[in-house]
């Protein structure tokens, strides 16, 4: 008999038994042929990922950086809202987004102050944190 570790608890599970399965490790990558309906999910799923890499390489280079400099102000504004404030990944998140902002200076167009902005924002909060002395975590 195994067991399944959850937040409330081990809990027991029963094992239905093949008597023709062996022991060995199965290899996740080891799949029999794809049948028809399968083989057609994945052309069309290869077909879509086409259609949305062509599209990527489409939009302005200057706009996707920007979306990613906001991922990184967004998880940075997470870990500095919470009630005990993560201040190394908040730290980690500050930096990646300077780093962005520094090596592309002057190249990300209309929008550039405005994330230069955000990141002055997000470090004048950190500080703060850090004088207030909230109690932040460092994990």
């Amino acid at each position: 008999m195994s067991s399944l570790w959850t937040p409330g608890g081990e809990h027991p599970v029963e094992r239905e038994v093949d008597v023709d399965a062996t022991d060995a490790p199965v290899d996740p990558n080891e799949q029999g042929p794809l049948n028809e309906e399968q083989a057609a999910q994945l052309a069309a799923a290869a077909e879509e990922v086409g259609r949305i890499r062509e599209q990527l390489a489409q939009a302005p280079a200057e706009l996707i950086v920007a979306n990613h400099v906001m991922g990184l102000y967004e998880f940075a504004a997470v870990h500095l809202n919470r009630e005990a404030p993560n201040i190394e990944a908040a730290r980690l998140a500050i930096d990646a987004l300077g780093g962005l902002l520094d090596a592309c200076k002057g190249r990300l167009g209309p929008d550039e102050a405005t994330l230069v902005q955000a990141r002055t924002s997000l470090q004048l909060v950190f500080v703060q944190i850090l004088s207030a002395g909230t109690g932040p975590r460092t994990d």
